[in-house]
């Protein structure tokens, strides 16, 4: 068994990339007591900081472009409000967006602020703690820490293979792990990199090359990869959605999923592409596969931080502060981009590099379960999500 944190940890070699590694591809349930009735909550941790700038583009804002001359022209982004458009990866999603069974939330994150690092970004996300630095004695996450407020838990019957829970379900509450069988893969960005870490070693040097051998799979006939990895991640998340379908078409209430490969460094439109196609791909399978069950379900997508305005010299895009979540689900009053928009001036920026946050993620996801399951404003606010704020309430559900 490993610990994630713990792993990553001693996986630090890999650096960025170590932080969303396929390997860290996982799906925890919950089942639900009477007290959660019938409607379904899933949330989607998105590790490695994913682009909302890419996946939403502000292509309306003359400046996108500026910030971005490779990323943020000619992008075949589809029109979603005459302002804001979707990566054309996501297309798929266009039905659920004109059914108002999609929307965005942009320009929001966690109080985590400057470091910008995966792990402490994630643990901090995961906790739901009320600061920017993490807090060693949180011990729980907040959707752990939400089944705690309802009396008669029990946990859904599931499999644990090589590793423990999500922090964002680790906790007193009963739950249970599930991952299926998956095989060491190596995105292209990780062996760039392992690549660099081993030119200059003649220890490992030979070692490594072979180890990258065994998962680089099929090859093109120039000897270049030829990406399997596109074809068995779409595979583990079709494994992962019908795991899930089937669970929570009976007695569970509460999925939460970990998808990895966000970080975008260098070639951001390839790796972003087939992991907004893996997002694509896991809503729609809820979907399909939750049949009825879909209209009292909603799905949240939400990341660590965001990514900067601007992108960097190969084409990619560094670690910066706002975001984007995206949402789904029949129970939600979607075919919006929902938040405050700072504007991408760059007195506008934080620190004048990055999306400047106009909400906290805790908020929304505090909203979401106030209207799925009816949880007393002061409990979300002081249990849940400690020394949170939630504000007005932004309407989410039908």
């Amino acid at each position: 068994m490993l610990n994630r944190r713990l792993f990553l940890k001693g996986a630090a070699v890999l650096g960025c990339s170590a932080a969303a590694h396929p390997w860290l591809t996982t799906v925890t349930l919950a089942q639900g007591a009477p007290a959660l009735g019938e409607n379904r909550l899933v949330v989607v941790i998105l590790r490695g900081a994913m682009d909302g700038l890419d996946a939403v583009q502000p292509l309306g804002d003359p400046l996108f472009a500026r910030y971005r001359p490779s990323l943020g022209v000619q992008t075949g982004a589809l029109p979603l409000d005459g302002y804001f458009a979707l990566h054309p990866k996501l297309a798929g999603l266009m039905p659920l967006w004109q059914a108002g069974e999609l929307a965005m939330v942009h320009a929001t994150s966690t109080p985590y602020r400057d470091k910008r690092s995966h792990f402490d970004g994630q643990d901090i996300l995961e906790a739901g703690t009320g600061l920017d630095v993490p807090q060693p004695e949180v011990r729980d996450g907040w959707l752990n820490r939400m089944l705690q407020a309802v009396p008669g838990i029990t946990a859904e019957t599931a499999y644990a293979v090589g590793r423990e829970a999500l922090p964002l379900l680790a906790g007193a509450a009963d739950v249970r792990n599930w991952t299926p069988d998956q095989e060491l893969q190596l995105s292209a960005q990780s062996r760039l990199l392992l690549e660099q870490i081993y030119h200059d070693d003649p220890l490992f040097q030979q070692a490594a090359m072979e180890a990258m051998e065994i998962t680089a799979g099929d090859r093109d006939a120039s000897g270049a990869p030829m990406l399997p990895a596109a074809g068995k991640r779409l595979a583990d998340i079709d494994r992962l959605a019908g795991f899930a379908v089937e669970r929570l078409r009976a007695e569970t209430r509460i999925a939460a999923f970990s998808l990895s490969g966000w970080d975008t460094h260098r070639q951001q439109k390839g790796p972003l592409g087939q992991s907004l196609s893996g997002l694509e791909r896991l809503f729609l399978q809820l979907r399909s596969g939750l049949g009825g069950i879909w209209d009292r379900t909603l799905v949240v997508a939400m990341t660590e931080f965001g990514r900067t305005v601007a992108e960097n010299g190969t084409r990619g895009t560094d670690h910066g502060t706002g975001g984007a979540m995206l949402l789904a689900g029949g129970a939600l009053r979607g075919g919006r981009v929902l938040g405050r928009w700072p504007g991408l001036d760059e007195t506008a920026l934080y620190a004048r590099r990055d999306l400047m946050p106009t909400t906290d993620v805790r908020a929304w996801a505090a909203w979401a379960m106030r209207g799925l399951y009816g949880f007393d404003r002061a409990v979300l606010e002081n249990a849940v999500f400690p020394g949170l704020q939630m504000g007005d309430d932004p309407g989410l559900l039908r």
